[in-house]
Order: structure tokens, then C-alpha cells, then sequence
């Protein structure tokens, strides 16, 4: 389920046995910091593709894209971490109004038009505008009215630090005597990153504060930012990136919780228990039931994500800033690239697809190792998390363009009583007891609210061992075991691993195997799509048990930790099977198993015979022997070798009899028809109090989501229109045309399909006029009329002739910066 070693999602196809399952046969990945130079190299032929952003001045003529295939990707933003600690010295950040005034102190609408190139949109939250869910928190987040407003937030905080004693001395901020410094971790490796944190430095020296700027990486920033005690304030605000998920999500159950919510170990403090930690337990309660599924309906999962949002956008830890529309790039002789809506060309499908005159694929990486390698704890960054997504296939993952859950290795049935019904567990289901160290029948009259029979798909591992049950059981043990409640002197608990593991853990009620490779699930989980109770009882393994134990042996004697948090705090190093250190420990730990004959307590009770364990220790000891580091997994890509000195990794295809996908088999994927807005008639002006139509045509699209609001942002009406024959029609009443002011009000349009859930997004504005404003204008026209002062008609003319044209500019202007963005 989420029962296993990571969070990796899935779906069912008929399938064929195949040697090759792709069409390269290596791929290497270069470091290349540089964009223009990647740029460069991806033209020229010397790279085939580049996985990190391309800045949009170097693409803007013909001649910056010869040879290039430019390709636009949606789900990453930008984000302003807060740290909210007290410490010795006064953190103005601390108080929750502070940080929430951050939001009209940081002028969104410039980050994109001017940092960005106008390849993004402002965001308030963590859905961005391309996310399923963002319609569902749009009124809610307007009602903040964020507009760019420093004198608003100077008040605010001025307010604040008043009261708390502090004074306002020549323009800068004193307490006790003292001037109030704010330290800002700025991220120099990102050119837009760096400018915010310029203009952020600049906005916080205007309110008066004492700046100091910290530049640095990601591994610089993993030890200022997310390895040190927030209360120790070596820094106050830290200049985000998020490179979007690796694909994309119809039903994002994590997103909340991992923005806002403190469980999840990625606030500040991140679960460390030697540090301060933020605290928020409403937005935990909130943030687990959705991740868990527990409500009844889609309204209550609805209303759950926008308490979720609004709590966490009110408590303004992490403030986003906008969403990106980002370049990427690859060589015109590459075909098959396949741009997925969340995790763009960089999701795994890509380079399993792909299609070159060579036999070998180079692609160019912004980092090649920003952090530990190992799938309980680490593989948290981007740049290892594309890499890593290669050599292990996901029993479920999603369509790239409508975010479903598909099978991928696991053929599932589910069968469901839920929400409120139950069903009846066989007797002979076991779970493992964390106490007695063994599995238990779960005995008679036990109920569960799902069941979720998985044909599994296995094959070999990259070590040439054989998949078999026994990787599924050592999956479901170490998730029971390390996701248990923690006890006095429990070793098997990680800081950041074991909260999340927890809620899965909670609602698993047992499984089932009943042949070599069926497995039933039972667990106290439902949705409303059937395809996502499947995905979280998932029981696919990703690395054989045996490296799996041996890592847990590793950190139960204090050697390493899985994850940065519990590294951190324990003083240890945090695990990497790709460091030789790492993968010497992972092959001494392995001799040590091979020498005692030792079977683990999760597999003791399953008759397996002594030269299964035995073949399964050699496999894993040779193959690190062989490649110099401990990655073993099931993917069509395997990793061949990692070189820090070039700076350099390179995979290659598992080209194995058992492999079940043939090359070519995701090539469905590679088209796909987005919706589109392709015409709007809306009046020059409009009359206050008289009713209005809009007709809308579109093309590929089911529905369209419709937003009206003032100029102030005050909701006016919210809609969804079906489309029929691709057309669809807003009407508003006289009464809601009664509540626009006079002047600009806003209209946004969001045209999906069933299929496709990227939004064509259409904002522009409609401009009203009262009665009275109309009337006194005829009246100007007529007197002057009867009067014959022509000259006076003719300035009256001119005059509406600009407003009208100043009207025209201004939509034009709007539906342009839109389409750009497409």
C-alpha cells in the first residue's frame, strides 16, 4: 500500500513478455550547472536533452531554437519557507500575522511577468493553477484578496512589533536595543530563486529589518535550512523550489499534508526530536483524513482540502508565489518524449519511450547528487528522484494527462463496503505483530471496510534473482513494523519515515497470499474511485527483501540512518546505496547473513529452505562487487555505474527474458488533444443591474469551470457549464451584474475534458458602467447635438473612442499574456 517501502502509484494492461523493453540501450546523465551551455550542448548534438529549465530569454527567436524541440511543463512554483521558531533573539516571523502579511509584502504578478519571462502564473497555495484540485480552493483562497499592497503589510507588522515592546528608530527596527536582523537563505544555483530573494531582501529592508543574505545549493541549504534547529534561527526565510511531482495527480491526497501539515516531517523542525518543531494539530487532523481517506463523499474530501488550504495559507509557513510554465528542451532527432502534466518530460516515461538514430541517450542534469540514495528515507530530491524512476517499475501508476491510476505490475480487484459497511476477513489473513516479532492470524469476526485482490506481474531483480512473495512480505513487515507506534527503546522508528508509514499502517487490516502470485489486501480505506483504494493498498516491492534487511540491520546498530531528519538528530550518516561507503556496508552486512545462515523473523515462518537465502545473499554480494554500489530493483533501466569524479551517472536496459513490456509499449501516450477556449464574446461594456450573456466555443473540452469577481476580488458567481457541441454560455443576472463595481471586474475560464485535466485557462476583464453613467453621456451627446456645438460632440467622441479602445487593449492584452502560456 502505501504499505511499502515508498509512495509510488499504479494500473492494468494485458501483457507481453519481452527482451527489450526500450528502445536505447544507455543513458548517460551529465552535469551540466549551466543553462545556456546545456542549451548549447542540446543543440549541437552533444546532448539529447537537458532535465532542468531553460530561461525563456534564450528561446524567444527562431534562430535560439534551431534544432530544438521546445516543450512547455506545468506543475513545478516557487515557494518562501518561513521559519516560525522563537528563539534568543526576536523572530518577528514567529508571529502568525507577521508571516501572513508576507503575502501582500511579495509582488507575485512581478516575480512572473518580470523573473519568470511571463512563463507562470501567480499561485497563493500549494495548487497551482494546472492542479485538479485548484478549482475546488479557488473561491477560497480570492477571498484573501492577495494583491501586492507593502504599505498594508507594513501596517500589520508594525502593529505587531509595537506591541511587543519593539521600536522604530531612524527607519530600522530595534529590540532591546538591538537591531531586529532577518537572515534569508537565498538559493544561488537558481537564477529566478536568487532574484526573489533579492527583491524579498530589498521588501524586508524597506519595512526596516536588518538583512542577511546566505547564499547556497541544495546540500547547503539541507544543513542550514532543513538539518538545523529552527530555534537556533540560523535562518528566518529560505527561497523555495518544487519541481512539480514525478507524474501527474487526479486526487492529490499528499500535497496538503505535505506543505502544511507538521506530520509529514517537511515543516520546519521536520520531526527531529531534539529540535523545535511547528506545531499545528488542526491542520494534522485535517491533513490525515484526506491523506488516509477518511471521509464519507467527494463534498466532504472537497470541504476537507479547503479547510486544509485556508488553514495553511492563513498560518503562512510556506507562502507560495507562483506556479511555473517552464521550457524544456530536447534535440529534433529525438522522438517519443512524452510531457506529462505533473512531472513534464522528465517523468520515467519519457526516456523508456524515447527514439534516437544512436543506441545511447545523454541528458543533461542541472545536479547529479544533491542526496542520499536509498527508497525508505532518501531519494527525495528531483534530481535523483528522475533518475531513481527508471530503474524500478510501479506495480500502479497514472496516466500522465488525466492523473488515473493505471496498472502497471499489479492487475487489481477491488471490492468495497465503504464507507460505512464492512466486510468479513478470512480467518487465516495475518498481520505482523511488532510485540510477539512474528505474523498472526487475524482470527475470526475481524471486519474491513475494502478488499483489493492484486494479480502480481513479477519478474527478475537487476541481480538476476527471481521476485517472489517473499519481497511482498518483507514489504508489508517493514512498513507494519517501522510505522507502529513507538515504544520506550524502539529502534525500529524514524523520524521522518515512521509518522507517514503510521497512517498506513493504521488502516491495514491484513493480507492474504493465495497463490505464488495473488495477494488479497484488507484495509480500512475508501474512496470514491475504486482505482485509488488500489493504489493505497498497493503491495508491489521495489527493492529485493534482502537489501531491504540488510539496511535495516545498518541503521538498528547505529551505523546509519534512512532518513536526513533522524541522521540529523542522531549524528549519523544518512544511508546512500550509492556511496561506496554505503554499499560496502550493505555487502559486509550481506556476507554476515550468508555466513549465519540468518533468516529474518518476517520470513521465518515460511518454508523457503536454506539455499534459497543462501542464493539470495550471493546475487546481492556479486552484484555490488561488480557495480561498485547497492541499487537493485525491477525497471527497464538498471544503474551501471555512478561517477562523483565526472560527475556522471549512466543506466542501462535491463534487457532480460522476464522483463514483461515490450519497447514501444507507453508510445500511447505520446499525443494527446488538450482542451481549448477558442472564441468568448463579451460586450465593449456592460450596464450595472441589466442581465448578461457570454457565449463561450471551445474545442476537446467537457466542461468549463467559470469564476466572476469585482476588481476588489469580491466573488460575484462561481459556475460549472457543460459543453455541448463545443459551446456553452454564461448568464448572470441583473442581480449579480448589480454587484460589479464600476470599472474592470475579472473573469476567469477553465476549459477541461474527462481526459485530458490540464485546463485551457482564459482571464480577461468586463467592463461596467451604471445607468446613470449612460445616460448622462447620452444626454452630453444629444444637447450637444440640438446645440450644434460640433466641436463638443467631437471631443465627447474622441473621449469615448479611447476608453473604448483603452478597453479593447486592455482584454486583448489580457487573453495575450494567456495564450502565452499555453
Amino acid at each position: 500500500m502505501r504499505i511499502l517501502l515508498i509512495l509510488f502509484l499504479a494500473f492494468s494492461f494485458g501483457i507481453i513478455y519481452a527482451e527489450k523493453g526500450t528502445y536505447i540501450n544507455e543513458i548517460q546523465f551529465i552535469q551540466y550547472l549551466d543553462e545556456s551551455n546545456a542549451l548549447e550542448e542540446v543543440k549541437n548534438g552533444n546532448l539529447d536533452m537537458y532535465y532542468s529549465r531553460i530561461p525563456s530569454e534564450l528561446l524567444e527567436t527562431p534562430e535560439s531554437r534551431q534544432n530544438l524541440d521546445v516543450f512547455y511543463v506545468t506543475g513545478g512554483s516557487y515557494s518562501i519557507l518561513v521559519n516560525p521558531a522563537e528563539g534568543d533573539n526576536l523572530n518577528p516571523f514567529s508571529n502568525q500575522e507577521i508571516r501572513f502579511a508576507l503575502n501582500y509584502l511579495i509582488d507575485r504578478r512581478l516575480v512572473v511577468d518580470e523573473l519568470m519571462g511571463g512563463y507562470g502564473i501567480p499561485m497563493a497555495s500549494n495548487y497551482g493553477p494546472y492542479d485538479p484540485d485548484y478549482l475546488l480552493i479557488l473561491s477560497e483562497i480570492e477571498k484573501f484578496h492577495f494583491r501586492y499592497n507593502p504599505e498594508h503589510a507594513n501596517e500589520v507588522i508594525t502593529k505587531i512589533l509595537t506591541e511587543k515592546g519593539a521600536q522604530k528608530t531612524e527607519g530600522k527596527w530595534y529590540y532591546d536595543n538591538k537591531p531586529i536582523a532577518i537572515t534569508i537563505f537565498i538559493r544561488n544555483d537558481d537564477p529566478v530563486r536568487k532574484s526573489i530573494g533579492e527583491i524579498l531582501s530589498s521588501e524586508i529592508e524597506k519595512i526596516g529589518f536588518v538583512v542577511h543574505k546566505d547564499f547556497g545549493d541544495l546540500n547547503k541549504a539541507y544543513v542550514t535550512v532543513y538539518g538545523s534547529n529552527p530555534s537556533d534561527l540560523k535562518w528566518n526565510l529560505y527561497t523555495e523550489g518544487w519541481a512539480g511531482r514525478s507524474a501527474f495527480v487526479k486526487y492529490d491526497s499528499l500535497g496538503p499534508a505535505q506543505m502544511y501539515a507538521p506530520w509529514f516531517s517537511n515543516m520546519p523542525g521536520f520531526n527531529n526530536p531534539s529540535y523545535w518543531n511547528y506545531k499545528n494539530p488542526h491542520l494534522d487532523d485535517v491533513t490525515q483524513k484526506i491523506y488516509s481517506g477518511n471521509f464519507t463523499s467527494m463534498v466532504e474530501r472537497e470541504n476537507l482540502i479547503r479547510d486544509a488550504v485556508s488553514e495553511g495559507v492563513r498560518e503562512s509557513v510556506r507562502v507560495f508565489l507562483a506556479s511555473k510554465i517552464d521550457p524544456f528542451v530536447t534535440n529534433k532527432r529525438i522522438g517519443g518524449v512524452i510531457n506529462d502534466f505533473g512531472g513534464g518530460i522528465t517523468n520515467r516515461l519519457t526516456p523508456i519511450n524515447v527514439r534516437s538514430n544512436d543506441d545511447d541517450l545523454k541528458i543533461g542534469v542541472k545536479q547529479i547528487y544533491q542526496g542520499a540514495w536509498n527508497p525508505i528515507g532518501g531519494l527525495s530530491d528531483a534530481y535523483s528522484k528522475n533518475i531513481w524512476d527508471l530503474l524500478y517499475d510501479p506495480g500502479i501508476f497514472k496516466n500522465p494527462y488525466s492523473g488515473e491510476n493505471f496498472s502497471v505490475r499489479e492487475i487489481w480487484k477491488v471490492e468495497t463496503a465503504g464507507p460505512h459497511g464492512r466486510l468479513d476477513v478470512p480467518h487465516d489473513t495475518i498481520i505482523w505483530d511488532p510485540v510477539l516479532q512474528k505474523w498472526a492470524n487475524v482470527g475470526p469476526g475481524v471486519k474491513a471496510t475494502s478488499k483489493v485482490t492484486f494479480d502480481l506481474t513479477f519478474g527478475n531483480w537487476h541481480s538476476g534473482q527471481k521476485m517472489d512473495m517473499n519481497d511482498v512480505l518483507y514489504s508489508m513487515y517493514f512498513s507494519s513494523e517501522w510505522g507502529s507506534s513507538q515504544t520506550e527503546n524502539d529502534k525500529t522508528f524514524d523520524s521522518a519515515y515512521s509518522p507517514q508509514a503510521s497512517q498506513s499502517q493504521k488502516t491495514l487490516v491484513g493480507m492474504r497470499p493465495i497463490d505464488d502470485h495473488t495477494v488479497e489486501v484488507y484495509v480500512n480505506y475508501w474512496h470514491f474511485d475504486d482505482s485509488e483504494i488500489a493504489g493505497w493498498a498497493s503491495a508491489w516491492p521495489v527493492i529485493p527483501w534482502e537489501v531491504t534487511a540488510a539496511m535495516e540491520k545498518i541503521v538498528l546498530d547505529g551505523k546509519a540512518s534512512f532518513s536526513r531528519t533522524d541522521a540529523q538528530a542522531k549524528n549519523l550518516n544518512w544511508l546512500s546505496l550509492v556511496v561506496p561507503r554505503d554499499s560496502s556496508l550493505i555487502k559486509e552486512t550481506l556476507g554476515e547473513f550468508q555466513r549465519t545462515k540468518y533468516v529474518p523473523a518476517a520470513l521465518l515462518s515460511f518454508d523457503n529452505g536454506a539455499q534459497y537465502y543462501d542464493s539470495r545473499y550471493a546475487s546481492a554480494i556479486k552484484w555490488i562487487e561488480r557495480k561498485n554500489h547497492a541499487i537493485i530493483s525491477n525497471g527497464p533501466f538498471y544503474l551501471e555505474t555512478y561517477s562523483p569524479e565526472a560527475r556522471a551517472m549512466t543506466i542501462r536496459s535491463f534487457d532480460d527474458p522476464s522483463y514483461p513490456f515490450e519497447a514501444g509499449y507507453w508510445g500511447k501516450f505520446e499525443k494527446v488533444n488538450l482542451p481549448k477556449i477558442t472564441q468568448i464574446d463579451i460586450p465593449s461594456q456592460i450596464i450595472l443591474g441589466q442581465p448578461l450573456e457570454i457565449p463561450i466555443l471551445t474545442s476537446n473540452a467537457t466542461q468549463i469551470y467559470y469564476f466572476v469577481s469585482t476588481g476588489a476580488g469580491d466573488e460575484i458567481d462561481v459556475g460549472v457549464l457543460d459543453v455541448n457541441q463545443n459551446a456553452a454560455k454564461i448568464t448572470l443576472s441583473a442581480a449579480q451584474t448589480q454587484k460589479m463595481i464600476p470599472g474592470g471586474n475579472d473573469l476567469k475560464l477553465y476549459a477541461i475534458s474527462d481526459l485530458v485535466l490540464k485546463p485551457d485557462i482564459y482571464t480577461t476583464s468586463v467592463f461596467a458602467i451604471s445607468a446613470d453613467s449612460q445616460n448622462h453621456t447620452e444626454t452630453i451627446i444629444q444637447n450637444s447635438s440640438k446645440t450644434g456645438k460640433t466641436e463638443n460632440l467631437g471631443l465627447v467622441s474622441v473621449i469615448l473612442g479611447i476608453i473604448i479602445i483603452c478597453i479593447v487593449v486592455y482584454v486583448r492584452k489580457s487573453k495575450t499574456r494567456l495564450q502565452r502560456q499555453h
